[in-house]
């Protein structure tokens, strides 16, 4: 397996966080972002470089800010 990319690892850590934060099951996120839940999985964990408007559903679903997706991403 191909070594991930810090910066995704650390998005997919962000939107982890606040999705558990929230008390959303990936299955919950993935209907309100309307995408696949296995999709959430593989941004959560690094596996995909979702683009900044899939970023931005997941941060309107979660009710967090853009930058907080992005703590951390230099």
């Amino acid at each position: 397996m191909a070594a991930r990319n810090p910066v995704l690892l650390r998005l997919g850590r962000n939107l982890r966080k606040a999705r558990e934060n929230r008390g959303y099951s990936q299955e919950e996120l993935a209907f309100r972002c309307g995408v696949h839940r296995t999709y959430v999985g593989s941004v959560e964990r690094g596996e995909y470089n979702a683009t900044l408007l899939t970023i931005r559903r997941f941060t309107r679903a979660l009710g967090i800010r853009l930058c907080d997706a992005l703590d951390g991403i230099s």
